[in-house]
């Protein structure tokens, strides 16, 4: 994997300082997570020039941005980049194509392009481009908001918590669109969040910050399967694998799905086989045997060997297994975990209870 960006920025509020060095990949969707207050906002604001920090670098594709050795600082307006902020922030008095023709008109681009027809496609708004803002929904809203930024074919896209202000009906209305952006677009996008199911439906690389610092950067089932960090002890705990549909059963409403490793059943998924999907496998969903279970409700029991043991909270334990070439967690008792004397490098069986279908 190349790393296009590189970012370096130290930045001094007084009560809080942002000091942090990334290497991230070029293309895909790098979620910026943390709780509020963790920098994620204030990174992103460096890496747009809207702040200023004290020592900064910034290289994207190549092309310094910022060097404060230097003296390089490019102005926001110089920068070719898309930023979509929490609101939408339409202009009310435009129509939807006035409003997507707003930053076209600056940079000398005509409307009717091949590439703006697809990102009219790929947001579903060709139907609402003679309304105005307050004929549409907050999801629309912030459709067309995206589709404004990237009408401009920016080198970088960057996604300020832009679901924050929509209720869970919008939020669920407009994860769809989002989660197409990793295979649709050609550059890379920052997406900063605070939700962990926007960072499992979302994400292709996961950077987690905390208090102004980075506690880990990487992909996103690798990331997310770390059981030195905080969020493995999480009840929300989980880690997310890409499948394909390789096989429907329709008397028994279920879909089987590859993974690099196996076979798992999923509920009726009504798509071609060969579809790519996302699935959500919860920590504490996941129970753990010795021996392959004969008899059980289970249909997910697949083979597993245990890559690491920690002592998670309230008698619990948190166990890593690889499953054939992907990450998995699991929770269980401290009870259990010393009665089957689970110890690394040991083959087992894990009976996955339930996954849940991102995208």
């Amino acid at each position: 994997m190349t790393f296009p960006i590189s970012a370096r920025f130290q930045l001094d509020y007084g009560a809080f300082q942002l000091a942090v060095d990334l290497n991230l990949p070029n293309s895909g969707v790098t979620v910026l997570f943390g709780h509020s207050g963790s920098g994620k906002t204030s990174l992103l604001r460096c890496i747009a020039g809207l702040q200023r920090a004290q020592t900064g670098f910034l290289k994207i594709n190549g092309k310094v941005w910022q060097d404060t050795e230097r003296g390089i600082f490019l102005p926001t307006h110089q920068r070719p980049l898309g930023y979509v902020f929490q609101e939408a922030n339409l202009f009310p008095h435009l129509t939807v194509t006035g409003n997507l023709q707003y930053g076209l008109k600056r940079i000398g681009k005509s409307f009717a392009t091949e590439y703006i027809q697809h990102i009219l496609n790929l947001f579903g708004i060709t139907h609402l481009l003679d309304r105005m803002p307050d004929r549409l929904s907050g999801g629309e809203r912030q459709r067309v908001a995206i589709a404004r930024a990237l009408v401009l074919n920016p080198e970088i896209l960057l996604m300020d918590e832009p679901l924050a202000s929509l209720d869970f009906k919008r939020k669920q209305e407009i994860l769809p669109f989002l989660s197409r952006l990793h295979r649709e677009l050609n550059i890379p996008v920052l997406y900063v969040t605070h939700s962990q199911q926007e960072v499992a439906q979302l994400a292709d690389h996961l950077v987690i910050l905390a208090e102004g610092r980075v506690l880990t950067s990487g992909p996103l089932a690798e990331t997310l399967s770390r059981i030195d960090l905080p969020q493995a002890q999480d009840r929300e705990a989980s880690t997310v694998w890409p499948v394909s549909i390789a096989e429907q059963e329709a008397e028994y409403h279920l879909t089987r799905v590859a993974f690099d490793g196996g076979i798992l059943s999923l509920s009726v998924v009504d798509a071609e086989i060969g579809t790519p999907l996302r699935v959500q496998i919860y920590a504490r969903d996941v129970s753990i045997a010795l021996e392959a279970p004969t008899a059980t409700s289970i249909l997910n029991v697949l083979p597993a060997r245990i890559t690491g043991i920690t002592e998670g909270q309230g008698g619990q334990s948190v166990v890593r297994l690889q499953v054939g070439a992907l990450p998995l967690l699991a929770h269980i008792t401290r009870k259990s975990a010393l009665l089957l004397g689970l110890q690394i490098g040991m083959t087992v069986y894990v009976q996955i209870k339930g996954t849940s279908i991102l995208n």
